[in-house]
């Protein structure tokens, strides 16, 4: 019920690579963090079951210019069990006339009498209503309550909200003469249009009426909203007839009563936007097709939208195909709202309000929303706790949906790597989601999706539509939990011959999403015998590897194999399934000259690790052009991820990682460089401080140059954007290791603004030059940077200062430029520096080696004045001591650190736990660096040789 991704979904690592060219979709596709709606621990309060609403009789009245709101609401109820009171759900910034509530009996001999109310109360602290009675209510008798209520309409998108936009006003033409004047005669001021809408998802109708706000009280509603005449309505279901006010400026829209359904899905939007006019072929197609699909956009925008009619009807289509069953609407409204604000669209049921730049293209986005009425709206999960079932199962399809539509154009390839990346990197850490609480259920969601795509290929398309057709059979407009969908898939797989009798797909799934974990295989094969010894144990990425009862943990593993002598990506065939044991044996396996590949495609979500022959075979093979293209891409890149991830555990030896990546030299395919920039990224900033770091810039540069000057060759106006981000993404990593046409470029770039007659006015110079002038140009270009963050002007926008400071700071390889930089801002003391700044900066020095050393010596060096100016100042202390002295990767950084801990023990005060922190994650890295550092060395020595690397178009 809640929302997919570009897509968890890893934020941490989004942010990071951010700007190293990838883009916040191109890593989370869509996967937005959304706590509200996939948090099975969704803190509620959920009401007594002694009474069942069967439904509602709601008047709304929002007055669009006084941001407010009034209205009235009749529940009917069912006791279920006899009580004395009544619950509702109530927002406390809803004010409820207590003086106008009654409830009367509803049916029988007693029909229409009122039930003697003896108090109501507001409970302090939760958004309840409470109705206390004399004598309680009888069992199986049916209620009514009736309430009037005001409330305030906000900007902010919670309940009901209101929103302002601009456009043109349209002009008449009045005759010759008008045409005739001056082109600025025809301009007008923009109007100001308003709107009010909701957004109800996933308990805010509460904050507009009140109701039972749960997810399983799915009834009708009978709803009548006043607007003015000059707006119109927008609601669930179609208008049956306007009646008029008597006022000549407001009528009332009543609307047909509606299906079942909870109070989350409810919705509308008062509006003056304009539907969007569909072409005669499209008219004549609404005719056969239902829902008919209305788009609606302001009159400025329609031109943008003018498809989307098309890619609606087409994505339902593909879905109404998959599911077996129409979607059971008479209309369904699409709306691009100006100046929509949240993170997700109101995926009402039959109308869905999106952000305007969410219609612009793909399929995805619509597909998604298009799933929901379905998966949510139509059919529900009975409580929030299932929810990341309904949101896995709408990922799945959406992105099912788009692929089969127009081969996921919009993904450019990435889907489903991208989730797949932030899944392996989130579970492998010591300690999952420590930092972000909301990340724990986006990753389960994007988790489940993963399983849900590895039970689409184990069990086949087939057996897996089919299974979540029977789970829809019969839930109409009914509610359901999660395990609901894992036994109807249990039973079409046992129908089909897909899953053994004593085998459940709730035993398999249960094994994935029941822990914030993955696991990792090895496969060690004995040539001699044809045989091949299969294990499975938790993948840790984070050192050490001393996750508390690691050993018990165990997964349900489908082994699909893929063999050299029979190279067959088509077939998906699972041969085994590790059934939660820890060790199971292949047979049968190809000769010692053939390699084998487990888990092709990423048919599940987990690495595959193997002994260091089949290593090596994979390395040979895919060094040659005619064979390297017979594995397909996906599989090429996760064999390459595989590798430097399992090295970087300390699970492979980092020779044969790297011989994995001797292929990239004619590897030309954005998906399989994408990890590659990730890869190189980590080992550096971990080696950073070593010798080998040199060695290995040198590698990178070999890597890299190729592929660049090829990409910059080939450069046309209009090309895939898959081939600009990878030519981006190669230069940033080349300007980063010293490549001289690019520092060069950026040199000139930064010249203009440095002979400008007033650089303070502002900075001509493109982002993606300043970093490599200050890395590499000269003390008078990055002084010249100093003074422009000095004298930075009041009337400037704000970030353009804060990203000059931070690549002042993050950026210079040489420590006299960091050096100055912490005399004037620590020492001195310069009253043009906040210290919010300070906090930036130490931030950004912890970046890499020479921003964390120099800060490191510096605090040796100036001990007592930094103590001094930091008296008062502790969280200041605080972040220099952790970004001094917790980055450190070898013995002598452990030796450096301890040493100072040991000169000014019992003077960190507030940081002593924080170098005492320090101490022991360096000492966990120096052996991390003793065990790889020596055989990077060695390889990249090899390497360098074997190549003939000339270093003269570098500098460093």
């Amino acid at each position: 019920m809640g929302r997919h991704p570009l897509s968890l979904v890893m934020v941490v690592l989004a942010i990071m690579l951010l700007p190293y060219g990838y883009t916040w979709k191109e890593y989370r596709i869509r996967r937005s963090i959304d706590l509200s709606a996939a948090n099975p621990l969704i803190s509620d309060t959920k009401l007594p079951t002694d009474l069942v609403p069967s439904g509602y009789s709601l008047h709304l009245h929002p007055v669009l210019d006084r941001s407010i709101f009034s209205g009235r609401v009749n529940i009917t109820l069912l006791c279920a069990k006899a009580t004395n009171q009544i619950n509702l759900h109530a927002h406390h910034d809803l004010t409820v006339d207590e003086l106008e509530l009654e409830v009367v009996r509803i049916g029988g001999a007693e029909d229409g009498a009122k039930v003697p109310i003896r108090r109501v109360d507001r409970v302090p602290k939760k958004p309840l209503l409470v109705i206390y009675f004399h004598d309680a209510l009888t069992a199986g008798a049916a209620y009514e309550v009736r309430l009037r209520f005001v409330g305030n309409i906000w900007e902010n998108v919670e309940g009901i909200f209101e929103g302002k936009y601009k456009q043109q006003q349209q002009q008449q033409s009045t005759g010759p003469s008008e045409a005739a004047g001056t082109e600025s005669e025809g301009v007008t001021e923009p109007e100001e249009h308003s709107f009010i809408g909701t957004y109800f998802r996933p308990h805010h109708a509460r904050r507009v009426f009140p109701c039972f706000d749960e997810p399983s009280y799915k009834v009708p509603f009978n709803v009548s909203i006043v607007r003015p005449r000059t707006h119109h309505v927008l609601f669930n279901t179609a208008l049956e007839r306007t009646v008029e006010t008597g006022d000549g400026k407001h009528v009332i829209d009543v609307f047909k009563q509606t299906a079942p359904m909870s109070t989350f899905t409810f919705g509308f939007l008062v509006s003056d936007l304009q539907q969007v006019t569909p072409s005669l072929s499209d008219e004549k197609e609404d005719e056969r097709l239902k829902p008919t699909i209305r788009v609606w956009a302001r009159r400025d925008f329609q031109k943008n939208v003018a498809d989307v009619q098309q890619r609606v009807k087409l994505a339902l289509r593909k879905l109404q195909e998959y599911w077996g069953v129409p979607l059971p609407l008479e209309k369904l409204d699409v709306v691009a709202l100006p100046g929509f604000s949240y993170v997700k669209p109101a995926d009402n049921w039959g109308l869905i309000v999106f952000k305007e730049s969410e219609l612009m293209r793909g399929y995805y986005n619509l597909a998604q929303e298009l799933v929901y009425q379905w998966l949510g709206s139509w059919i529900t999960p009975h409580w929030w706790s299932d929810a990341h079932v309904n949101k896995a199962i709408a990922g799945f399809l959406s992105a099912d949906t788009a692929i089969k539509i127009d081969g996921g154009d919009e993904f450019e390839g990435k889907y489903p790597m991208t989730i797949l990346y932030s899944i392996y990197y989130e579970f492998s850490k010591r300690y999952p989601h420590s930092r972000i609480t909301a990340m724990k259920q986006e990753t389960t969601c994007s988790k489940t999706e993963l399983v849900l795509r590895m039970l689409n290929y184990t069990l086949g398309e087939a057996t897996f539509r089919r299974g979540l057709q029977r789970f829809i059979q019969h839930r109409e407009y009914k509610t359901f939990y999660g395990e609901d969908v894992w036994e109807a898939l249990t039973k079409q797989a046992h129908l089909d011959q897909r899953l053994c009798e004593s085998v459940t797909v709730n035993d398999v799934v249960n094994s994935w999403i029941t822990k914030d974990r993955i696991p990792m295989v090895r496969v060690v094969r004995s040539y001699a015998n044809r045989t091949a010894t299969v294990t499975q144990r938790l993948y840790l990425r984070e050192r050490p590897h001393d996750v508390p009862e690691q050993d018990k943990m165990l997964w349900w593993i489908p082994l699909v194999v893929v063999r050299q002598d029979r190279l067959n990506f088509g077939n998906v065939s699972t041969i085994r399934w590790m059934k939660q044991v820890r060790e199971v044996t292949l047979d049968e396996l190809p000769g010692p000259d053939e390699f084998i590949i487990v888990n092709p495609e990423e048919i599940g979500p987990f690495p595959v690790n193997y002994d260091e022959r089949n290593w090596n075979l994979l390395a040979t093979f895919l060094q040659k052009e005619e064979s390297r293209t017979m594995i397909p891409v996906y599989t090429r890149a996760k064999l390459l991820h595989d590798a430097w991830n399992l090295a970087y555990a300390g699970d492979l030896s980092f020779g044969t990682a790297f011989n994995m990546t001797l292929f990239m030299k004619y590897e030309r395919n954005h998906l399989v460089w994408n990890p590659v920039f990730t890869l190189i990224d980590h080992i550096g900033r971990h080696i950073d401080m070593s010798a080998v770091h040199k060695k290995f810039e040198m590698y990178v540069r070999t890597l890299l140059t190729p592929l660049y000057e090829e990409l910059v060759g080939n450069q046309q106006e209009s090309e895939e954007m898959w081939k600009a981000n990878l030519r981006s993404l190669a230069k940033n990593f080349l300007c980063r290791a010293g490549y001289k046409p690019c520092i060069e470029e950026a040199q000139r770039a930064f010249k203009k603004w440095m002979d400008s007659p007033d650089p303070d006015a502002g900075n001509p110079v493109a982002n993606q030059f300043i970093c490599p002038v200050f890395k590499w140009g000269t003390r008078e270009e990055w002084e010249f940077g100093l003074q422009r963050v000095i004298n930075f002007p009041e009337s400037r926008v704000k970030s353009e200062r804060t990203y000059l400071l931070k690549t002042l700071a993050g950026c210079p390889s040489q420590p006299f430029k960091i050096d100055r930089l912490l005399n004037i801002m620590v020492l001195e003391d310069n009253g043009n520096f906040t210290d919010n700044d300070i906090s930036l900066i130490f931030k950004m020095l912890s970046g890499g080696s020479s921003g964390y050393s120099t800060l490191f010596n510096f605090l040796k060096n100036n001990w007592d004045a930094i103590k001094l100016r930091f008296k008062d100042r502790e969280s200041l202390w605080d972040n220099m001591i952790n970004s001094a002295t917790g980055l450190f990767t070898t013995q002598e950084g452990y030796d450096m650190v301890s040493q100072l801990y040991v000169q000014h023990q019992g003077e960190f005060g507030t940081a002593e736990h924080i170098i005492e922190k320090s101490l022991k994650n360096i000492k966990e890295e120096t052996k991390w660096s003793d065990e790889n550092l020596p055989v990077i060395e060695q390889w990249l020595d090899h390497f360098l040789a074997s190549n003939g690397v000339a270093d003269q178009k570098f500098l460093g």
